[in-house]
């Protein structure tokens, strides 16, 4: 790396995007992808619609008990 570097030309904000939604990675324990795997090509459904139908029904059972 250089010791400085010159930014007189640059435009701030150049690449932000405020309207852009970020999905952060999420890493399953390794048993847990297998049998949500399989569940999944058993229901002829892609992975992430499992777990996503998994994960509101946790949210709606949460939400019940509050």
């Amino acid at each position: 790396m250089r010791d400085e570097y010159d930014f007189t030309e640059g435009t701030r904000g150049k690449f932000r995007r405020p309207e852009a939604v970020l999905t952060p990675p999420l890493h399953l324990d390794p048993a847990v992808l297998a049998f949500l795997t399989a569940r999944a090509q058993a229901y002829g459904i892609t992975l992430s619609e499992l777990v996503n139908a998994l994960l509101k029904k946790e949210i709606e059972l949460i939400e019940a008990t509050e």
